[in-house]
């Protein structure tokens, strides 16, 4: 509270030097900084896309709307240039402020009427009359949607880009590192981790490919009025709304109701929830890695500061990918609400409002962030491919009888009687806990079927990759840009 009275509240005087804090206003804004609620206000999320969607931002976003609506009045000829002028340069938060619009929002319960009249204090002269012209509110809290979308999936886009370039260096640093390839949780055949890594970065080309055709139909404004019929906007209402979002640089919607049609909204959700899965997928499998069981990869450390847990000194736990996991259930929890909100009655309801006041901002702050942090741990992973080859030994050769049944098969052996002899030779080797290569050699012995020089050589690993180096060495091709 002393921390308070004595550093923000000067700080709000001095910005704002003719307005006093009201107590209302005081303690709203004491109960914000001193004791947030929210885990994206103090935890979780990028400053530059969690200040997209803050209000100040967001007030801005609204305004912006209403200035081009203006502008685009005074193109047709509707109102005097000097009007849309003037509303245009007092639709800036320099002058219409946070605050203003609580305080008439607490009297009107209404929060685009709230904005208007803000916007309507400020202006000089007649302006003021000509705000909001022929508009209904969602005309501007959808077109205002819209810009948000724009630039906080520009930054998800960059981080995904990012996430993708960090990959494939990975892919290509390790496209001969040899590890297990593991099915049902179990020991399977040889991959290298940069098959593994050149997976994952694919997946993450998709999402760049989804996105971007997803804002193709997401960046949609629209300027139709209470039903979508434009009435209130006379007989130019279509072109209205046209230059009102080409000045936005928005597409228009082809035909709304008094919003925009939510199947658009669907659709991102259903972006955001796939790459949130993705990144789930990813984290899981370094968890797993690093497991001490396994030990193949770790997330970097700070060995000097790091504390694993206040109880365990020893413990150096993979807590990043834990917290993706954990965030991406959130993100994918956000879109049932959403396509609930798409079913409206008749023309629209009320009901969408509320669930995306949360729904909007917290699934792109949060799966940017969680695609953030992804690119954090591949970018500082720790990979250990002596710890790979040792994994390898535990099986005493198992994984390779597959490379042996298919060296068999080579020599003329049918291939389903290639596979029951391995299958026998594999079982007998668990039973007796022997080796793969030392039971093989006893039914080698009776039925002479290859020299040691081809068991040796289809026993080892390196041998058995398949085209793995030539898909890696494809994806770095398309993707190291």
């Amino acid at each position: 509270m002393l921390i308070f009275n004595k550093i923000l509240v000067p700080i709000f005087i001095i910005i704002n030097p003719k307005r006093t804090l009201s107590i209302n206003e005081f303690q709203d804004w004491r109960l914000i900084m001193e004791n947030p609620v929210c885990p994206i206000d103090y935890r979780y999320g990028r400053d530059e896309i969690r200040d997209i969607f803050g209000e100040n931002r967001r007030l801005q976003f609204l305004l912006d709307v209403e200035a081009a609506l203006a502008r685009a009045h005074a193109k047709i000829g509707n109102i005097p240039r000097s009007a849309a002028d003037e509303i245009t340069k007092k639709a800036s938060v320099k002058y219409v402020k946070v605050a203003r619009v609580r305080e008439i929002e607490n009297e009107t319960k209404h929060d685009i009427m709230a904005v208007t009249k803000a916007l309507d204090e400020v202006c000089s002269g007649d302006a003021g009359k000509y705000i909001h012209l022929g508009a209904t509110s969602y005309d501007i809290v959808d077109t205002a949607n819209a810009l948000q979308f724009s630039q906080s999936t520009e930054y998800l886009q960059k981080g995904l880009k990012e996430l993708r370039k960090t990959l494939v260096n990975l892919a290509k640093k390790h496209k001969k590192t040899v590890m297990l390839g593991r099915t049902h949780g179990q020991h399977s055949t040889p991959i290298t981790f940069g098959l593994k890594m050149a997976g994952f970065a694919m997946e993450v080309d998709r999402h760049l490919e989804r996105m971007f055709e997803c804002k193709s139909r997401l960046l949609i404004g629209k300027l139709s009025g209470a039903v979508g019929t434009g009435a209130a906007l006379g007989k130019n209402a279509l072109k209205l709304q046209e230059l009102m979002l080409q000045d936005l640089k928005l597409g228009v919607e082809d035909v709304s109701t008094q919003i925009v049609a939510r199947d658009r909204y669907n659709e991102l959700l259903g972006v955001l929830c796939n790459i949130a899965t993705s990144t789930e997928r990813f984290g899981t499998e370094i968890r797993n890695l690093q497991r001490d069981e396994i030990g193949e990869v770790a997330e970097a450390f700070e060995a000097k500061k790091q504390v694993g847990s206040s109880t365990m000194p020893h413990k150096r736990n993979p807590i990043t990918s834990e917290q993706i996991c954990g965030l991406a259930r959130v993100v994918r929890g956000f879109i049932t609400p959403t396509y609930e909100n798409a079913i409206q009655w008749h023309e629209r309801d009320l009901c969408n409002s509320s669930s995306e006041r949360f729904i909007l901002p917290h699934s792109l702050i949060l799966t940017d962030w969680i695609v953030y942090q992804s690119n954090i741990i591949f970018r500082n992973l720790k990979v250990f491919p002596d710890r790979m080859i040792k994994n390898m030994e535990i099986s005493k050769g198992l994984p390779m009888a597959e490379s042996l049944m298919t060296t068999l098969v080579s020599k003329g052996m049918g291939r389903g009687e290639a596979h029951e002899l391995m299958r026998k030779t594999a079982l007998k080797a668990v039973e007796k806990n022997k080796t793969l290569k030392e039971v093989f050699l006893e039914e080698n012995k009776k039925l002479k079927l290859l020299t040691v020089d081809e068991i040796d050589y289809a026993l080892n690993p390196s041998n058995y990759l398949g085209a793995s180096e030539k898909i890696v060495e494809r994806v770095i091709k398309k993707l190291d840009r």
